[in-house]
């Protein structure tokens, strides 16, 4: 039985989840998807506990427990202007972290340095964080895909989905590449997804269908309106079955501007999101909007057993 049909839906519907990444990171991100989440532009967001502003985030999903936020598991800092390092404050972690007690600048980087024990921990830290000030994440996924092994091949995904199952968290990971959509997730990673979806299915932790994005980098002259009708062409793409799409919005902002590289296609991606014409489009290519949750609620159903937050 497929996934959508697990959820109650047929075999043919194409459902979908919009995550908004890099809640916490700033001010300004967490006004642009706390606003999307309201207005139902966006599923759902993921915080990036170690960062600045990852409490409020959480003070408010506390205080609106109706939309769903997880956890986005962060162990790069990429920024020159604005750096973080892990939660962990009493064990050792020198693995994870550059000689300034920043996590490193890159996958690369992280890949090469990390073990997967100081992995595990700082992955645990991580999700106790987000208990400790009142939070009951929906799922969780990974920040700059860090833990997939992208650079070297090095992946910690078993430590992930130990920490996922433990925990009764859905994880961001696809079961199958869209020939169509091959921007996040390659053709040539096949192989390796038949055999981490088999993982994931061991460990009983649902995983979506696809993975899909446009391009993380801004473009020459993007407006709200060009990003818009590519974001209607490549959902257009869309298969049966769930797929997760992944968004960085944030509001306009002089901070965002600070320390971001690349914040003027966070503002279009935010703009664009909670367009008429999006939410419109969604509703004539009947493609359905679904939440974490709801994968959650499977897991936790099928796996029969009690979790440490209800």
């Amino acid at each position: 039985m497929s996934l959508a049909q697990q959820l109650g839906y047929s075999e043919q519907d194409r459902l979908l989840i919009i995550n908004g990444d890099d809640f916490g990171l700033s001010p300004s991100f967490n006004e642009g998807i706390q606003q999307l989440l309201q207005s139902e532009a966006i599923s759902s967001a993921t915080v990036m506990m170690p960062c600045a502003y990852a409490r409020a985030a959480v003070s408010w999903s506390v205080n609106n427990p109706q939309y769903d936020v997880g956890v986005h598991f962060t162990f790069t800092s990429e920024w020159n202007a604005y750096k973080w390092g892990p939660v962990t404050r009493n064990a050792d972690v020198s693995s994870l972290v550059t000689n300034e007690g920043y996590f490193h600048h890159d996958c690369l980087g992280f890949e090469q340095a990390a073990t997967p024990s100081q992995v595990a921990l700082e992955l645990n830290h991580q999700i106790e964080m987000a208990l400790q000030l009142g939070m009951k994440p929906s799922h969780a996924d990974s920040h700059m895909g860090s833990l997939y092994g992208l650079a070297t091949g090095k992946h910690f995904l078993v430590e992930a989905l130990d920490v996922c199952a433990h925990y009764g968290l859905p994880f961001r990971l696809p079961r199958y590449v869209n020939e169509a959509q091959q921007e996040v997730v390659p053709a040539q990673l096949e192989p390796q997804l038949t055999a981490l979806a088999q993982l994931a299915d061991q460990k009983g932790v649902v995983i979506v269908d696809y993975l899909i994005g446009l391009p993380f980098e801004a473009k020459a002259d993007e407006t709200t309106q060009s990003f818009l009708q590519e974001l209607k062409s490549y959902l257009s793409k869309l298969k049966p079955g769930v797929s997760e799409l992944i968004v960085h919005p944030s509001k306009p902002s002089e901070e965002l501007n600070y320390f971001h590289s690349h914040a003027s296609k966070r503002i279009v991606e935010w703009e664009a999101l909670q367009h008429p014409e999006f939410k419109q489009y969604l509703q004539e290519q009947n493609i359905k909007l679904i939440h974490w949750k709801d994968l959650q609620q499977l897991q936790r159903k099928q796996a029969g057993r009690s979790y440490p937050f209800a």
